[in-house]
C-alpha cells in the first residue's frame, strides 16, 4: 500500500463517514474506473471492508480513499469531493487528466 496522489475533500470525507457507520462498515471508499460510460471512461464509488494490498490510499479526517493501480494511472491528481445541489446530491471527481467529461459528471475521457 501506498501514498496515493489523489485527495478525499473533507466534504466527503465527511459522507462517507456517515454512510459507513449507516451501514456498520469501515469508513473506506473505493474508486474505480471503467470502460463505458457516455465519454470513454467512468468512475465507479463503493465502501470497501479493506484495502487490497497494491491500493494506494488517501487518507482524510479518518476516512480512506483506496484506488487500484490500473485506475490510479487514470485519476493521479484527482480531488473527490460530495457536493449537494437542488439537482440532487453526488461524490464528484474533479480530474485534471480529462480531456473532455460528459454532463452528469460521471464519465471522461483522456
Amino acid at each position: 500500500m501506498e501514498t496515493s496522489p489523489i485527495t478525499l475533500a473533507p466534504n466527503a470525507a465527511k459522507r462517507v463517514a456517515a454512510i459507513a457507520a449507516k451501514q456498520g462498515k469501515p469508513a473506506m471508499l473505493r474508486l474505480s474506473v471503467k470502460g463505458g460510460g457516455c465519454s470513454g471512461f467512468q468512475y465507479k464509488f463503493g465502501l470497501a471492508d479493506a484495502p487490497d494490498g497494491d491500493d494506494s490510499i488517501s487518507e482524510t479526517d479518518g476516512v480512506q480513499l483506496l484506488v487500484d493501480p490500473v485506475s490510479l494511472d487514470l485519476v493521479a491528481g484527482c480531488v473527490v469531493d460530495y457536493v449537494e445541489s437542488l439537482g440532487g446530491s453526488a461524490f464528484q471527481v474533479s480530474n485534471p487528466q480529462a480531456a473532455s467529461g460528459c454532463g452528469c459528471g460521471s464519465s471522461f475521457s483522456v
